[in-house]
């Protein structure tokens, strides 16, 4: 039998081997790269709409590039010398604020701008003064901490192959992520012919639309003229209970109506889990089982025009036209264009990386700049939206927004796009610029009398929960918002069918109950305010 100590020798041969224990320092400063590819919930490449093998090679260069150059120092540093010396009390000392800012960046914890400073500047000063003043009587000492601190590293490296092999099993996943998914089977025309005969649904969502801010209690010089025209001409809820605060988990109970509180996705970013908090039970998200479903047994033609949830890839084959966009959705640091070069991309990951320290290690000064990603997701859903209001054809149709979502992108005073320091409620005029946009183009149709319109926030304005204190948090926001008190309820807008009249619903309405209220309209079980009244009366009761 082999003899146990040789083995242990051929192990931490291994562990302490410079190619070996140059991997764990590698993946460790390409973790913010590494880290959303593989996290456990796929959440990031469930959202995410541009290249997979791009943002993938772009992480596995870095990561190899980085430990080509880290095992070559080290090979060179093998000899006791001051090259030894500077290579090692470099890496021994520089490793805590390398692993408290690679934990930061990839959200795992928060870390104060001075905090940041001093992890980086004390070992800095500390590796140059080593440098500067080592004498060759602290070798002995030197060569067990380099000794003990190899072992280490080699231990870590061990955590390094897993990461690495989970990155390129994720890789393997998710290699089809973004091909197209089929669409419901054309119809003849008889079929597109019976679609255009019904009453149109279009359920317009704008994300984080807050009814507090849009009707309880405007901001003093904020005029809304259609969201006022359409209130008074539909049926406006006074107490909506959100189906929740994030999007990615409302939107899947709100097309199910099943309550969730938690969302999951598969590596391949396409299958859904979500958690019933009443059941405390997993169940699968299945596209079979929605309101676009049910639309489409009743002879209906369906459409999604929406924003950051990956609506087209989650409803194969259950939807007639289907785009979403998501600019915003993207890795951090790992934002590429569709056309770049490989090496211009992983250029542009360090480029992120860089920028996303300096700004922590000093503050900004002045408003963040605008984000134009923000303002292209708005004016591509605005086209797509278009089209398909365009389609008679196309009588339940989804419209998901990016506004009025911070942070702001518009200046109300001029109409124009891409003022730095805007607000919610400058974001807030652009949905009330946008819904007198649909409102016109019905008309001009003749479509909006005799259509059904409901206009709802997926969630309210996330005041304390999110935004305040964030980049973009301005004076005006922390005004409106009354110091930053968060206020729950979203906003919800219902004109039925030649709906003439201002009517309210103060009744507590689960916004989980909008399927349900969907299919009881697609029925013709709605088709008055007083009908629509008693279902919340009754929604309630659940």
């Amino acid at each position: 039998m082999p003899d146990a100590s040789s083995s242990e020798t051929k192990l931490l041969r291994l562990l302490t081997h410079p190619a070996f224990i140059a991997l764990g320092p590698a993946v460790l400063s390409c973790f913010t790269l590494v880290h959303p590819l593989i996290a456990p919930s796929h959440l990031p490449l469930y959202h995410f709409t541009g290249s997979v093998p791009r943002i993938f090679l772009t992480a596995i260069v870095n990561v190899g590039t980085l430990w080509a150059v880290l095992t070559a120092l080290l090979l060179l540093a093998r000899r006791p010398g001051i090259l030894q010396v500077a290579v090692w009390s470099g890496l021994i000392l520089m490793l805590p604020w390398l692993l408290m800012t690679e934990g930061r960046m990839a959200g795992e914890w928060t870390l104060a701008p001075w905090c940041s400073a001093t992890l980086f500047l004390a070992p800095f000063v500390a590796w140059i003064a080593t440098v500067c003043f080592w004498r060759p009587s602290f070798f002995p000492v030197f060569s067990r901490i380099r000794h003990a601190a190899g072992i280490a590293l080699g231990f870590a490296a061990l955590s390094a192959v897993v990461f690495m092999g989970q990155l390129f099993w994720c890789f393997w996943q998710a290699r089809a992520l973004n091909l197209p998914r089929p669409l419901r089977p054309k119809q003849p025309g008889a079929a597109q012919a019976a679609s255009m005969a019904k009453p149109r649904i279009i359920w317009i969502l704008l994300d984080e639309l807050s009814y507090q801010q849009v009707y309880e209690r405007r901001f003093p010089g904020l005029d809304l003229p259609a969201f006022d025209s359409v209130a008074r001409q539909a049926t406006v809820f006074t107490h909506v209970v959100p189906a929740g605060v994030y999007t990615h988990v409302v939107l899947p109970a709100l097309l199910t109506g099943e309550a969730a509180d938690e969302m999951k996705a598969s590596a391949d970013g396409s299958h859904l889990s979500l958690h019933n908090p009443s059941s405390n039970q997993w169940q699968s998200f299945d596209p079979h089982q929605t309101i676009f479903q049910d639309a489409d047994d009743r002879g209906y033609r369906t459409a999604v025009a929406g924003w950051y949830n990956p609506y087209c890839r989650i409803l194969p084959g259950i939807l007639d036209q289907c785009i979403w966009i998501s600019g915003n959705a993207s890795f951090a640091n790992l934002a590429v264009k569709p056309d770049a070069s490989l090496l211009s991309s992983v250029v542009a990951s360090w480029h992120g990386i860089i920028a996303a320290e300096l700004d922590l290690l000093h503050k900004p000064s002045g408003p963040p700049s605008v984000d134009w990603n923000h303002v292209a997701d708005y004016r591509n859903l605005l086209a797509a939206g278009d089209r398909f209001l365009d389609d008679p054809s196309l009588s339940f149709l989804l419209i998901h927004m990016p506004i009025p979502h911070p942070d702001g992108i518009y200046d109300r005073r001029t109409g124009t796009f891409g003022k730095a320091g805007a607000s919610y409620l400058d974001n807030l005029a652009l949905a009330d610029r946008y819904l007198d946009h649909v409102h016109l183009l019905l008309e001009q149709r003749g479509e909006w009398d005799s259509a059904t319109i409901v206009i709802m926030g997926d969630h309210s304005w996330r005041t304390k929960l999110i935004w305040d204190g964030s980049p973009g948090w301005t004076a005006e926001d922390q005004a409106a918002s009354n110091g930053g008190q968060f206020d729950d309820r979203p906003a919800y807008i219902v004109k039925l069918p030649h709906q003439n009249q201002a009517a309210r619903i103060d009744t507590p309405f689960a916004a989980v109950r909008t399927r349900a209220m969907l299919q009881q309209i697609l029925d013709h079980k709605i088709e008055s305010p007083a009908e629509l009244a008693a279902f919340a009366q009754s929604s309630s009761a659940h």
